[in-house]
């Protein structure tokens, strides 16, 4: 008899529990508050204040770091390309000034507007277009993203571009753009291949790059500096597109893409017999490993944006900025 008490008890409270979870659920649901799973809903990445905060967050730490010429003091609002580059100008800079920059001037972006991207998954990201004080009349290109909920908002890709120079992006009716898939069949050039198929481009000139600074006319800058005598100039381009490397890209509003993505390139100077490589500036002197005897191998990353038409054109390469992170003597 006892037992059969027992068994009853138990009944009671599995249905008890069921009840209690069931209008904790209908509670939930009537007062608004809906668990939203970001990693499948198609969602904005940030509201306008939520980005304007970000710029604003970055810019203060960004002018912090410069003028201490301290890395750690925007470590958190920098990653992937910039933050090589970043990092390691700042580096070079306590190297050579450690009481701080006393050149420092702050950087000021006014006029900002900012591209919403709206999309499933993570990284969550957005585009920030600003007027700087610095870099004549050219427009800031600032890319933001961030892995979780939680994160701060990170500056991945950071390059200047010409007034005008954006295209029209396809928006809906709130306002938010499509994130363009790294593997996408239609464009020129996938976005997934465009790091790998710059540096090749870089070396043996043979695929889809319309002609530009960037693009022929670094190339021959290139071929010029080899060829002359007493130095020896050789010059390597490797792909960089993975983790807080990959491509982030932007549908326009003709179909094609707005594209950002990152590329790693090295620059060997050897002298000849009985000569030396020149002296290079304190700043690459603070950067290099070994004794620099005979050659000079300096390391550069890069970050580009380009417009990556459909298939059948040529990509346009909107801008590049490259900072060198490291160099070695021997």
């Amino acid at each position: 008899m006892s037992r059969d008490r027992s068994r009853l008890r138990l009944r009671r409270r599995d249905r008890n529990g069921v009840i209690a979870a069931t209008l904790t659920a209908l509670s939930l649901t009537l007062s608004g508050c809906v668990v939203v799973h970001g990693e499948r809903e198609v969602l904005p990445a940030a509201t306008q204040s939520e980005a304007a905060k970000a710029l604003e967050d970055f810019t203060a730490a960004y002018n912090a770091a410069d003028k201490a010429y301290d890395s750690s003091l925007d470590a958190g609002r920098v990653t992937g390309a910039l933050a090589d580059i970043d990092g390691a100008r700042l580096k070079a800079g306590h190297a050579n000034h450690p009481d701080g920059n006393a050149n420092h001037t702050p950087l000021e972006l006014t006029d900002a507007k900012f591209t919403i991207v709206e999309k499933a998954g993570w990284p969550r990201w957005f585009l920030a277009d600003a007027k700087g004080n610095k870099g004549g009349d050219a427009r800031w290109l600032l890319v933001f993203t961030r892995d979780k909920q939680d994160a701060p908002w990170e500056v991945a890709y950071l390059t200047l571009v010409a007034p005008g120079s954006v295209p029209d992006l396809k928006k809906d009716a709130d306002g938010h753009v499509e994130a363009v898939p790294a593997d996408s069949p239609e464009l020129a050039i996938a976005p997934k291949n465009l790091s790998q198929d710059y540096a090749s481009y870089l070396q043996d000139g043979d695929t889809v790059f319309a002609d530009g600074t960037h693009t022929s006319e670094w190339r021959e800058l290139r071929d010029k500096n080899a060829q002359r005598p007493g130095l020896a100039r050789q010059y390597i381009d490797e792909p960089l597109s993975g983790g807080d490397y990959a491509p982030l890209a932007l549908r326009t509003a003709d179909g094609g893409a707005l594209v950002f993505f990152a590329t790693r390139h090295f620059e060997k100077q050897t002298a000849a017999a009985g000569t030396s490589v020149p002296t290079p500036g304190d700043d690459v002197l603070a950067l290099t490993t070994g004794e620099i005897k005979q050659s000079l191998t300096m390391e550069f990353v890069s970050n580009e944006v380009v417009l990556d038409p459909k298939k059948g054109a040529e990509v346009e390469m909107l801008g590049r900025i490259q900072g060198l992170t490291g160099a070695k003597g021997e």
